[in-house]
């Protein structure tokens, strides 16, 4: 039986589960080893993936955004016309996958010389103030209010 330790267990981190969830996919997908990749910035608020996809058309290759990851698939199919004396360029399908934070979106994709580039854009978010009134709690009628005794260290109250 193994014991599974929460980084974000503490009472203090609140609403964080949707995180750890990212993290636990992340950890998964990092095993994946094809195809090989890139990733770079462009600009301040530019990034560029690139996959080494030599071999697929774009016909073979499809990109999507399912909920906050982006997922790219290759899958070629055999040329049955071809007849092969050595084989060393397999024609394998995959799927490569990347966790999105909020706010990155797609701007545009390019197949060039078997790369396959992914341009995203990370806007930079306005800082946010927000303040909070403090309400005063309600007096009912009858209520007293509350007061203070002063108490003397000889305990007569004087």
């Amino acid at each position: 039986m193994t014991t599974r330790l929460s980084l974000f267990n503490s009472p203090l981190l609140l609403g964080f589960d949707q995180f750890e969830r990212t993290l636990d996919r992340i950890a998964k997908n990092s095993a994946e080893g094809y195809p090989p990749y890139n990733i770079e910035q462009i600009g301040d608020d530019g990034l560029r993936i690139t996959l080494a996809v030599a071999g697929f058309t774009s016909d073979d290759l499809s990109v999507q955004i399912e909920d906050n990851q982006l997922v790219i698939r290759g899958r070629q199919s055999d040329d049955k016309s071809r007849v092969y004396l050595h084989r060393g360029i397999a024609a394998r399908q995959f799927q490569r996958s990347f966790v999105l934070a909020e706010g990155i979106e797609v701007v545009g994709c390019s197949l060039d010389n078997g790369l396959l580039n992914i341009d995203l854009t990370r806007p930079m978010p306005e800082p946010k103030v927000r303040t909070i009134k403090i309400e005063q709690p309600k007096k009912s009628a009858g209520a007293a209010m509350p007061r203070t005794i002063d108490v003397s260290a000889d305990g007569n109250g004087d």
